[in-house]
């Protein structure tokens, strides 16, 4: 068959049934939690607070897991095997080193949330404390920019493996892709997010680790062709698999595609090798553009103003590692796949190699899991895939949904916006933006924009606000003109250098030329550095003495009330005609409260002493600054760079160990992401068991 016309291997029913059907089953589900939650916790979905910030309450497993879902994009599954396919075993490395340090980085500036601005709702409100509306316009830009950018390529890279593998609709896709997301969303606001981060991370991570059945693995070449049975990768390819099987196998298959298809600017061509060119620039493109979809996408501030204050740290830190396991396991696995089989039959384009446009749309996975495993492994990467996409959707959803209401509507609409009012308003957003996202998607399929060029081009249009961003939390010396000049600045620095280098090399300016490594790396660096150095040096100048106690008032009418006080206050209060009846309910109310709403009061009063004194985490900020520097030279420099430079190209037995290394990585990430979260929660467990279940059991006896 043609590399240029592939045949579907899943029928489109399928296609229909995962994208209608997961997102109806998990709208479903998120009403019941919605439900119970409301019945049983002090943290009611009613109340904006709750909505938009999960009432500041979130512990350290459930943001890990968390950052880890916002972070696993399309392109964190498709790119990552892309890069593997291009250059071999740099590739997945270099897409996880190079993206998993912004993670530890924002620590930082979760910390300093904090200590700053413990009571905001977005970042963007306190640009608007410190700098006022204009300042505050052009980072409203950026950031809606970040997050049209970052969804656009959830549903593009989302919808063209969908369609690839089950002949669906491109433009069906797009669209029905973020509808069931927008329903739970709506349903749950920002812990419905953080719940269905928790069982999507946890499937996408068992798909790609666990082991099939011994009758499963004797059974894939038949199931190549005809089975519709469930599957996954790490453990099938590395043990099973009649086509792989081993890391040796694996080993000598590289081996001998390095020798057939030659990586140009790898060591001897050899797919086995950190000294890549290609991949090094691929590396410090990935770093520039993750900076600015990490600082200056809300999702992430948002997942850092719901943590309570002591536990943003160590959610971020144990994020970043647990996420560096997705992209370098996965690509590990299905993007190296890929390279070893193109020639054998099994691979979808077999006699050919794949083409340029296919590379660049991400099919390689998708190509490796039918080769490997047929329409079982199609339907394992659909899903995993689809819970990718629909859980990094929700994270951008309630992001913009907050930016509009509170930054747009609360700030220049409607000042005296009551809560029910700001509900409503988050409800409509998220709809909107459901709308908006899909349609950027269709426009980039529309004029031939594939994942692949979007991902590289992303970081040179908002990387000059990185700085800005940073330094509005971290340094009293920035100054409005600063931060507007560094901005716009970089924004036009990396657009110049990008087209410029693009044209100078390539002698046209196409979609192709624009998507190239050296013009899109000029762009990228172009402007993050720019933005640094403008907002640096303008306000050295004559530096501003900010007084963050000014930031601390946002929001701080009643920093310790509880999630209920706010419905509280916007419902008409009943009155008594006998006031001894009155005190009669009020004392029956008190007896009648659930344990699980004692256990979330002494917490909440726990945090509100902490924030009180912001000095008081100022050993965690130092802890945070230390762990990220520290972590950031480790994995960019320490590990990779003498590899670099020494030309080293893996023996066998040092292969093996890097795949054992990728699965011990998968299994930590599982604990993080799978079991601490149900661990730190247990005692919320026990006690919701027995108001539910407990209770009925002894009113039975």
């Amino acid at each position: 068959m043609a590399s240029t016309d592939v045949a579907p291997i899943l029928s489109q029913g399928v296609g229909y049934g995962v994208v209608i059907g997961i997102g109806a089953f998990f709208t479903v589900v998120m009403a019941g939690i919605s439900w119970t939650q409301n019945r049983y916790t002090r943290f009611s979905t009613k109340t904006s607070e709750e909505f938009n910030t999960a009432s500041r309450s979130v512990k350290p497993g459930l943001i890990a897991c968390g950052v880890v879902s916002a972070w696993t994009w399309a392109a964190t599954l498709l790119q990552s095997a892309t890069v593997a396919y291009e250059y071999g075993v740099s590739g997945p490395f270099w897409y996880a080193a190079g993206a998993t340090v912004q993670i530890f980085m924002f620590s930082v500036l979760a910390v300093k949330v904090k200590q700053n601005a413990p009571m905001c709702h977005t970042f963007l409100e306190i640009v608007y404390k410190r700098y006022g509306a204009a300042t505050h316009i052009v980072f409203i830009f950026f950031a809606l920019a970040t997050n049209i950018l970052v969804a656009s390529q959830l549903l593009l890279g989302g919808s063209a493996v969908v369609t690839a593998l089950t002949g669906m609709n491109v433009y069906a896709a797009v669209f029905l892709i973020p509808t069931g997301v927008c329903a739970y969303v709506v349903l749950g606001g920002l812990r419905a997010t953080f719940l269905c981060d928790y069982s999507h991370t946890l499937i996408v991570m068992i798909v790609i680790l666990c082991k099939p059945s011994d009758a499963m693995a004797n059974r894939i070449l038949y199931e190549r062709h005809h089975a519709d049975g469930w599957s996954d990768f790490m453990f099938n390819v590395y043990t099973s698999n009649p086509l792989i099987g081993s890391p040796g196998a694996m080993w000598d298959l590289l081996k001998h595609a390095s020798e057939v298809r030659p990586v140009a600017g790898n060591t001897d061509g050899s797919y086995l090798t950190l000294k890549s060119n290609d991949a090094l620039i691929f590396g410090v493109i990935q770093l520039c553009s993750g900076m600015g979809t990490v600082f200056l996408d809300q999702g992430y501030w948002q997942r850092a103003i719901a943590s309570r204050p002591k536990t943003a740290v160590p959610g971020y830190i144990l994020g970043g590692f647990a996420w560096f396991a997705i992209p370098f396991g996965f690509a590990t696995t299905l993007g190296l796949s890929a390279v070893a089989l193109t020639d054998n039959p099994a691979y979808p384009t077999y006699p050919n190699p794949m083409t340029k446009t296919q590379i660049s749309s991400g099919l390689s996975a998708a190509f490796g899991a039918a080769a490997l495993l047929g329409k079982s492994g199609s339907i394992a990467l659909l899903i995993t895939l689809f819970m990718a996409v629909t859980s990094s959707s929700s994270s951008e959803l309630i992001a913009v949904s907050s930016i509009l209401t509170f930054d747009v509507y609360k700030t220049y609409v409607k000042p005296t916006a009551a809560p029910k009012e700001l509900i409503f308003v988050s409800h409509v957003m998220i709809c909107f933006f459901g709308l908006v996202m899909a349609a950027f998607a269709c426009i980039w399929n529309a004029v031939g924009v594939d994942l692949g060029w979007l991902f590289l081009v992303m970081g040179l249009i908002i990387g000059g606000a990185v700085f800005p961003a940073a330094f509005t939390l971290c340094w009293k010396g920035q100054t409005k003109f600063g931060a507007i000049a560094g901005c716009l600045g970089g924004l036009v620095a990396g657009v110049t250098a990008w087209l410029v280098q693009a044209h100078v090399q390539y002698g046209e300016l196409t979609i192709t030329s624009t998507g190239g490594s050296y013009p899109t790396l000029a762009g990228n660096v172009a402007a993050v550095l720019t933005g640094l150095l403008l907002s640096f040096s303008i306000s050295v100048i004559k530096p501003d003495d900010f007084d963050f106690a000014i930031t601390r008032t946002i929001n701080s009418a009643s920093p310790v009330a509880t999630p209920r006080s706010e419905a509280s206050e916007s419902e008409p209060r009943e009155e008594s005609l006998d006031g001894k009846e009155k005190e009669g309910k009020d004392q029956e109310a008190v007896v009648d409260e659930l344990p699980t709403e004692l256990a979330e009061d002494r917490e909440m009063m726990e945090d509100a002493e902490v924030l009180r004194d912001p000095k008081g985490l100022q050993r965690t900020f130092y802890l945070a600054l230390i762990l990220s520097c520290v972590l950031s030279f480790i994995m960019d420099f320490l590990i990779p760079m003498p590899m670099f430079f020494s030309h080293y190209v893996f023996s066998k037995g040092f292969f093996v160990g890097w795949v054992v290394i990728g699965f011990l990585w998968v299994f930590f990430a599982v604990f993080t992401c799978g079991i601490l979260p149900i661990a730190e929660t247990w005692q919320f467990w026990r006690m919701l068991y027995g108001e539910t279940i407990g209770r009925k059991k002894k009113s039975r006896a």
